[in-house]
């Protein structure tokens, strides 16, 4: 059980957004969720999470572009930042960590493959 780690999930997708906050909630991770840029960049102050799980088709600005601006400001881009994207075509991946993503996961997302996804890059 994760020592009450903070992430932060990124998805304009309703039920994806409720997914997999049920999923890391039940595994004892503090979870808050944003559905746009400017909620995350909001949050993040506020909430220092350890990890987002960043959805990369986001309304307004993308996911590459918030992960871009979480990775330059010195103070967040310590922040793991995982792409979770349907688009999971041949480059997108590369796209994501390009960007500054430390990792990359296509969906749907895999309930049971999800926790210890993230508790891998957490304890790396």
């Amino acid at each position: 059980m994760p020592t009450c780690h903070k992430v932060l999930i990124v998805d304009d997708n309703l039920t994806n957004l409720k997914l997999m906050k049920i999923i890391l909630s039940l595994e004892g991770y503090e979870i808050k969720t944003a559905i746009n840029a400017q909620e995350t960049l909001e949050i993040i102050p506020e909430f220092n999470p350890i990890l987002i799980l960043m959805d990369l088709q986001l309304p307004g600005m993308d996911g590459l572009e918030l992960t871009r601006q979480i990775k330059n400001n010195a103070k967040y881009r310590d922040i793991i930042i995982i792409a979770v994207t349907a688009y999971a075509m041949p480059g997108d991946k590369k796209k994501s960590l390009d960007a500054g993503c430390d990792g990359y996961i296509p969906k749907p997302i895999n309930p049971q493959t999800l926790p210890q996804i993230v508790a891998e890059y957490i304890n790396y």
